[in-house]
């Protein structure tokens, strides 16, 4: 026999209020900033609703990012794989370019001062998007329109490290334009 839950079923409205609510305050003024008190106060979510959902503070941070990644830099896999993976890697330098960047380095360093590694982060981020991604390059080096004949995962790191690495160390500032000439130098190349 079939046990029912206990108390009121999430509200989607409610979780999206929230998790706005924790990406908008992480983005204006800071990860510090971004207590469960002030999430609460910005949503109009009780700290009870809050606690019930996300386990800890850091888990809420993250579906708050996770929800602006999904949309500032949406993977598409439909149509021409390399295309795919340009516009991919230019939505993800404009983000970059914004508040997301900063949160995003926020979020990766609560990461590692609370558990000693950015592997939550890792998990719930990078591992899926790296994923979906080396699907699609796997996909375009079957059908031919990405030439590289390395592993997969190897042509996505060098260009999402390369992008992320320039990033966090200002070694140049990221254009649209740049990325394209990445993509198209790692991917392009036999």
């Amino acid at each position: 026999m079939a046990t029912r839950s206990q108390g009121r079923p999430r509200s989607i409205e409610t979780e999206q209020v929230i998790l706005e609510a924790a990406y908008r305050i992480m983005a204006t003024s800071g990860l510090a900033a971004a207590s469960i008190d002030a999430v609460a106060r910005d949503s109009g979510a009780s700290k009870m609703t809050i606690y019930k959902w996300w386990p800890s503070r850091e888990a809420l941070l993250i579906d708050a990012f996770l929800r602006q990644a999904a949309s500032m830099i949406p993977l598409h896999d439909k149509g021409d794989a390399l295309s795919c993976i340009r516009a991919h890697a230019a939505a993800y330098v404009a983000a970059l370019n914004s508040d997301f960047g900063r949160v995003q380095l926020a979020v990766i360093a609560e990461c590692i001062a609370g558990t000693g590694s950015a592997k939550p982060f890792a998990e719930r981020y990078l591992a899926i998007r790296r994923k979906a991604a080396v699907a699609i390059i796997r996909s375009g080096q079957k059908q031919g329109s990405i030439r590289a004949s390395g592993p997969a995962g190897d042509l996505y790191d060098r260009i999402y490290g390369t992008l992320f690495y320039q990033y966090v160390f200002g070694l140049r500032r990221l254009t649209g334009p740049y990325a394209d000439r990445l993509v198209t130098s790692v991917l392009s190349t036999t």
